[in-house]
C-alpha cells in the first residue's frame, strides 16, 4: 500500500506552563501521585526545609489489588495537600520548591508531565494534551492552525498488507485516525454532519473487525472518501430528526454525573451557574420552557460567535481523538481487546455534546458579550471536572445505552441543531452576576437537574 502522512499532536511540544500567573493551578485541590522511582529519590535527599516537607507530606498509598504491579509503581505514593487544599511544597510565589532546589529530574511523573498526556501505539510515542490546564486549553482551543504534523510515516506501516504479530487491527490504527482528522476538518460539510459520518465509517469497521477481514480496511478507507468526496448523503443527512428536548435532557444528565463522587471545584460550579440560568433554570422552570431558552441561545448567540471561530471546536475534537486514542480506546491501547470503533465515537460525541451543551447555556447567559474567554473557562472547567475521573466514561456509555442514543439516530439527535431562526423570544433576564463559592468539602449539590414537562 502507498505510503501515507502521519498526523500527531505536534502543538503538544508547544505548551510552556506559565506558573505562577495560571488562574486554576494544578497544584491545588488535586491528589498528586508519586511514583515509586522518585519516592526512592527522596529518600537520598538532603536534609533541609524541603526534606522536611517531603517526609511529613508524602505518603505510602494503600496496597492496590493484586496483577496491577505498573499502576502501583505509578501510584506508589502521594502528597497529602494543606488546609488550603495545595500542594505544601508549592511556594508563596506560586513556584515548585523541588523543581526549584533540585531540578525538573526529582518531580513526580505526574507532575513533569502534566497537562500532557503520553502515550505508546504501536511503537510510535505521543502526546496529547489535558484541558484541565488552563493554559493548554488556549493552546488547543484558540489556535486557528493546530500544529498537526502530516509528515511522511518514514517507513511506519500504515494500513499494511499484512497484520502486525499479536493484533491484525494494528496497522490500521493510524490510516483510519488520519481519516477520521480529515473529516474533522472538512468544513464542506456541517460540523454535526461530519461526526455523524464518522459514525457511519465505525459501524463499517466494526462489522469488518467482527468477520475477522481487517485487510478490507483500506478499500473501506477509499469508498468512505469518495462517498465523503461525492456528497451524495448530504440531503439524506438534513432529513434527520431534531430533538432539542431530548438533546438538553442528556446534556443535563450527563453534567450532573459525578456530583457524589467527586469534590466540587469552584470553577466547575460557577460553569453550571452560568449554564443553568442561561437556560432559563429557576422556579418553575420546566423541561419545555428549558428547551425554548436552549433553542434561543444556541440561535441567538452561540451559532454566530462559532461561525465566526470554526476551528475552536474543531480543535477540541482533534484533541480528543488524540487523547482517547481514537479509534481503538484506551482499552484497546492497554490490552489489546477487540477494537469497538462505534463505542468509541459515541463516547467522542458525548464529550463534544456535554461541552456544546454546556456552552450553548453559557452563551445564554453572557449573551452578545460571550467571547473566546467563557469557551476556554466552561472546557477547562468541565475538563477538570470530568476527565480525570475514571467513572466519568463508562457512565456517560451507559447512559446512551440506556436512553437508547448510542446507535446512529441518536448521535444525531445529539449533535443536531436546526438552523438560527429569524426571530426568537427574548430570554429570561439574568438576575444576579454569577460568583464562585470557596471549595467544597464532601458531596456538593449543583442546580443541575433534570425537570419534566408539562
Amino acid at each position: 500500500m502507498r505510503q501515507s502522512k502521519l498526523f500527531q499532536p505536534d502543538y503538544a511540544d508547544d505548551f510552556r506552563c506559565i506558573g505562577p500567573a495560571c488562574e486554576d493551578s494544578c497544584c491545588e485541590e488535586w491528589t498528586v501521585h508519586v511514583d515509586q522511582s522518585t519516592f526512592e529519590k527522596y529518600q537520598n535527599l538532603p536534609a533541609g526545609p524541603v526534606r522536611t516537607i517531603i517526609d511529613e507530606n508524602i505518603v505510602r498509598s494503600p496496597e492496590p489489588a493484586q496483577g496491577n504491579e505498573g499502576s502501583a509503581a505509578a501510584t506508589f505514593a502521594q502528597i497529602r495537600l494543606n488546609a488550603l487544599h495545595k500542594c505544601p511544597l508549592l511556594s508563596a510565589d506560586g513556584l515548585c520548591r523541588i523543581q526549584v532546589e533540585h531540578g525538573e529530574e526529582f518531580l513526580p511523573r505526574t507532575c513533569a508531565n502534566y497537562p500532557r498526556v503520553p502515550y505508546c501505539i504501536g511503537g510510535v510515542e505521543e502526546k496529547a494534551l489535558s484541558l484541565s490546564c488552563p493554559e493548554a486549553a488556549r493552546l488547543v482551543l484558540l489556535n486557528p492552525q493546530l500544529r498537526t504534523g502530516a509528515e511522511q510515516d518514514g517507513g511506519l506501516r500504515i494500513g499494511g498488507d499484512g497484520a502486525d504479530e499479536g493484533d491484525p487491527c494494528l496497522p490500521y490504527f493510524w490510516s483510519i485516525r488520519n481519516s477520521a482528522l480529515a473529516l474533522v476538518g472538512n468544513r464542506v460539510y456541517p460540523l454535526w454532519q461530519r461526526l455523524f459520518l464518522l459514525g457511519l465509517l465505525s459501524r463499517r469497521f466494526d462489522a469488518i473487525a467482527a468477520d475477522e477481514r481487517p485487510r478490507r480496511v483500506p478499500q473501506l478507507l477509499a469508498e468512505f472518501e469518495t462517498t465523503v468526496a461525492s456528497g451524495h448523503l448530504k440531503a439524506t443527512m438534513n432529513t434527520l430528526p431534531v430533538d432539542h428536548a431530548q438533546q438538553l435532557d442528556l446534556v443535563l444528565l450527563l453534567a450532573g454525573m459525578l456530583l457524589h463522587r467527586s469534590q466540587i471545584r469552584p470553577r466547575f460550579v460557577e460553569c453550571v451557574q452560568a449554564f443553568t440560568e442561561g437556560i432559563g433554570n429557576g422556579r418553575g422552570a420546566t423541561l419545555e420552557s428549558l428547551t425554548a431558552c436552549y433553542r434561543a441561545a444556541h440561535d441567538r448567540y452561540y451559532a454566530p460567535f462559532f461561525e465566526k471561530h470554526p476551528y475552536i471546536l474543531e480543535n477540541y475534537l482533534i484533541n480528543t481523538i488524540f487523547r482517547c486514542k481514537f479509534p481503538f480506546g484506551r482499552n484497546w491501547a492497554k490490552t489489546g481487546a477487540t477494537p469497538a470503533m462505534a463505542r468509541e465515537t459515541a463516547l467522542v460525541t458525548a464529550q463534544f455534546a456535554l461541552m456544546k451543551g454546556l456552552l450553548i447555556g453559557v452563551a445564554g447567559f453572557h449573551r452578545e458579550g460571550f467571547s473566546a474567554g467563557h469557551v476556554v473557562h466552561t472546557m477547562q472547567a468541565a475538563s477538570k471536572h470530568f476527565e480525570h475521573h475514571p467513572e466519568f466514561l463508562t457512565g456517560a456509555y451507559a447512559l446512551l445505552v440506556e436512553k437508547r442514543l448510542d446507535g446512529q439516530l441518536g448521535l444525531a439527535i445529539l449533535l443536531r441543531n436546526e438552523k438560527p431562526r429569524a426571530s426568537w423570544p427574548v430570554l429570561p433576564g439574568v438576575h444576579a452576576p454569577i460568583h464562585a463559592p470557596g471549595p467544597t468539602e464532601g458531596t456538593a449539590v449543583i442546580p443541575v437537574r433534570r425537570l419534566p414537562p408539562n
